[in-house]
């Protein structure tokens, strides 16, 4: 697997989902079964700060939540400074040398840099999902991130097993991000109501 990826041209298209979200979408579904926008959004301010410390190798304590009632409330300036952050922080080299500890879970640091990408990317799906907007996936991200899925299920099931949800199945020759999504446990077809 080679290492450095970018992970900007994601975290562009995240920024612009979170813009469009409404304030009355806040308490819709998303999904992930059990969080609603709000929730979302608060993983968000907690992922794309831990994997910037991940990045950083800074040492960090617990991970990332995903509750409504912690979404802090400059939520819709915080999460897209904070995407800026961690790309940035991602592309420095030493970022991909050595290993690197998010949320409990320790792992090579060229491994991490492309869950957080992973977390960007298809977290950002369940929100544009859950809010009906388009969502342009980079097609050089979402084919890292699914050879990254890939090779998780392949070579450490128990990782993806406490990552995503059972495998949706999705046809072979189906867009690289709805089979992303499938492997994710996520339905490419999902939305709100």
């Amino acid at each position: 697997m080679d290492s450095l990826v970018d992970l900007a041209p994601q975290a562009a298209v995240v920024a612009d989902v979170i813009a469009g979200v409404r304030d009355d979408q806040l308490t819709d579904p998303t999904p992930c079964e059990g969080t609603p926008v709000a929730g979302l959004l608060d993983h968000f301010v907690g992922l794309t700060l831990a994997f910037r410390m991940g990045a950083e190798k800074t040492p960090q304590s617990g991970g990332p939540s995903a509750k409504a009632e912690d979404l802090a409330p400059d939520w819709r300036t915080r999460v897209p400074e904070q995407l800026d952050a961690l790309v940035v922080a991602w592309r420095d080299p030493a970022a991909w040398e050595g290993f690197t500890e998010v949320g409990g879970a320790r792992l090579p640091s060229a491994a991490m840099g492309v869950v957080a990408l992973n977390e960007v990317l298809v977290h950002g799906w369940d929100l544009a999902a859950a809010t009906g907007q388009p969502y342009p996936a980079d097609p050089q991200s979402a084919e890292r991130c699914l050879e990254f899925v890939v090779d998780m299920a392949a070579n450490a099931p128990e990782a993806r097993a406490g990552m995503f949800g059972p495998v949706v199945p999705v046809p072979d020759d189906a867009p690289v991000l709805e089979r992303l999504l499938g492997q994710t446990g996520r339905d490419p077809a999902w939305r709100p109501h």
